[in-house]
């Protein structure tokens, strides 16, 4: 599954691995593919080092990158109480009700909540970066768009390549613009933030609005042939991130959310404001429920519903409490029926790439791959 990007980025498999968990990345990156730690959870600079000091040690000298989620236009003198400040009573009585109805404990006295979701503000990704930089990462990938003028010639000066998620054609050439050097196709399919065009669609749209800029596929990939479809709507390789939340490396910390994954069809998602207050595809629960019932007082704009709904979600987390216990995932979770390996995840997306290849060389009336 090599192509001119994979050749490029010195990696076996065109096959970009999107995870949150340092151990993941690394296997993904060892197993021949393109391992990217996400990184909008560490508010500390000392826990993204002593992560990336980790794949250091455990990635076998292969390439890997970091995603972040930074806000092109830059927001001066902007601090989270500030923005803390700005949610409503209002808001903070419906999450406290929503709790109590299904018997969520406090968190201890004295316990902080855990992940807050502050990585979007300028001050908190800039301090990633400084870290990131003092590594040999080959790819800095950015959620939100193209990440800052000076961010981009930053990355480029140290040789880091760029790439930025898009879920229009329309965002796709601001990118290229942008002086972006890869585009993220991320379909409405994906999990987490997407747009609402689907990938079989948006994929080739994209190709050809930044063409020759590499393109690669998300949303809604999973197997071999998938990923020969990909290829063949002209995208440079595949960017996965809901596959890996069940492999055995990975460390959800909660038996409860693997058991619901695994459990989970296809149509057991859904686009949801409830986590960040933009449109995330996730686990339907009865959390998102209560926050998209037209009866309730509805989502407040990002960065306001993540900072809003943080500390609930770390009660809902802690205490497993499984009619609210969500994560973001793609649709893609239909085919997440078993906990495996990222080696066999890769044995299986290999395999099923070739049989694809060969089915296609058969309607075409050739006798080899």
């Amino acid at each position: 599954m090599q192509t001119e990007l994979s050749k490029t980025l010195g990696v076996e498999h065109a096959v970009f691995g999107f995870t949150p968990f340092p151990a993941v990345a690394a296997a993904i990156s060892r197993a021949g593919g393109f391992g990217v730690l996400g990184a909008v959870r560490y508010t500390a600079p000392d826990d993204l080092k002593r992560d990336l000091d980790w794949i250091e040690a455990h990635v076998d000298g292969k390439p890997y990158g970091l995603d972040v989620v930074m806000p092109a236009k830059k927001v001066e003198g902007v601090s989270e109480a500030d923005v803390e400040a700005m949610i409503p009573e209002g808001h903070r009585q419906f999450v406290r009700d929503t709790l109590a109805k299904y018997g969520v404990p406090e968190l201890a006295d004295g316990e902080a909540s855990g992940w807050r979701i502050t990585g979007w503000m300028e001050q908190v990704a800039r301090t990633q970066l400084d870290v990131a930089f003092d590594y040999p990462i080959r790819l800095l990938a950015n959620a939100l768009g193209s990440p800052p003028a000076d961010v981009v010639d930053r990355a480029h000066d140290q040789d880091v390549l760029v790439a930025a998620l898009a879920g229009s054609a329309r965002h796709a050439i601001k990118h290229k613009d942008a002086g972006i050097d890869i585009v993220v196709a991320q379909g409405y399919e994906a999990g987490g933030h997407t747009g609402e065009i689907a990938t079989m669609v948006l994929t080739p749209e994209v190709v050809d609005a930044v063409a020759p800029l590499p393109v690669l596929a998300a949303g809604g990939i999973g197997s071999g042939r998938q990923v020969a479809a990909a290829l063949s709507l002209g995208a440079q390789g595949v960017w996965l991130g809901s596959m890996w939340l069940t492999v055995t490396e990975a460390d959800l910390s909660s038996p409860a959310v693997t058991r619901k994954l695994l459990a989970a069809g296809s149509g057991d998602t859904v686009r949801s404001r409830a986590l960040t207050g933009k449109p995330a595809r996730q686990l339907r629960t009865e959390w998102t429920d209560a926050w998209d019932d037209p009866d309730g007082p509805g989502t407040l704009p990002m960065p306001l519903q993540g900072l809003l709904v943080a500390e609930a979600l770390t009660r809902i987390q802690k205490y497993e409490v499984e009619p609210l216990l969500g994560t973001p995932v793609g649709q893609i979770v239909g085919r997440m029926t078993g906990e495996r390996s990222v080696q066999a995840v890769f044995d299986d997306l290999t395999r099923g790439f070739e049989q694809a290849v060969d089915r296609i060389n058969r309607i075409a009336g050739r006798s080899g791959t």
